[in-house]
């Protein structure tokens, strides 16, 4: 992202952001409700268009198309190219209630890259048995906890092999004694996969554990980035404290 601006009416939400996330690298953003936060996820999966700025996803724009080393506006069909690299699993699951946690992860299979059924299921399979859902291939999402439905939303992402995962908020719709068993999954993936991850999270144990990067954000701004052991066990910006202190204390 390249001074990328995000307004919605006189509020400036994402302000003149410079952001870069490398391949593999696995970025915990925080901060407090309202900063921003989100708007960043939705920008990277080309949900919101920025107001100003451009964004670029393993090699291709976003919003624009480079033409005789001009930078110019593009519509709807060069963003759905460049987001087929990315994925994103939501606060709340977004799942099909009338079909079951097998046909949830082989729909886009299908539909977005033509694969044949069989292909389809063997894949769908294999990532639902990684998240743990092995035994639970023909449960619809009423006879899921809360936490399967977002293991199951997190397969169906994982299923479009992206190049970058997207993570918001993912455990914060979930009864407390369900966060642990979806934490898990993601942390399994940030240590064993290639893909590179963007995670909002208020799971400050968990963003320290799996993160190379944390970015603190608030009112439209990063405040402090850097390491794990730098910004959440030794802070320079106040405001960085502020927040910490603030959430672990709950």
């Amino acid at each position: 992202m390249r001074d990328v601006t995000m307004r919605y009416g006189s509020r400036t939400v994402v302000d003149s952001l410079l952001l870069s996330v490398k391949p593999r690298e696995k970025v915990a953003i925080i901060g407090p409700s309202g900063s921003g936060k989100t708007t960043i996820l939705r920008l990277a999966m080309g949900l919101e268009r920025p107001s100003e700025g451009w964004i670029r996803i393993d090699g291709n724009y976003l919003w624009h198309v480079e033409r005789n080393g001009a930078l110019l506006p593009a519509g709807e069909q060069q963003a759905r190219r460049a987001r087929r690299a990315v994925g994103m699993v939501f606060q709340q699951f977004n799942l099909f209630p009338h079909m079951t946690a097998m046909q949830n992860v082989t729909e886009p299979l299908v539909h977005v890259l033509r694969l044949s059924k069989k292909d389809a299921h063997d894949r769908a399979a294999d990532l639902l048995t990684r998240v743990g859902l092995a035994t639970h291939l023909d449960h619809r999402p009423a006879q899921l906890s809360g936490g399967q439905q977002q293991r199951v939303a997190i397969a169906r992402s994982l299923a479009l092999r992206p190049k970058v995962m997207l993570f918001d908020e993912v455990t914060s719709a979930l009864d407390p004694e369900l966060v642990g068993e979806v934490l898990n999954v993601i942390r399994d993936l940030a240590h064993t996969t290639s893909m590179a991850m963007m995670i909002v999270t208020h799971e400050i144990t968990f963003a320290s554990d799996i993160a190379d990067r944390v970015i603190m954000f608030d009112h439209g701004h990063v405040v402090e980035e850097g390491t794990p052991d730098v910004v959440l066990r030794n802070p320079q910006s106040p405001r960085t404290k502020q927040f910490l202190k603030a959430i672990l204390e709950r």
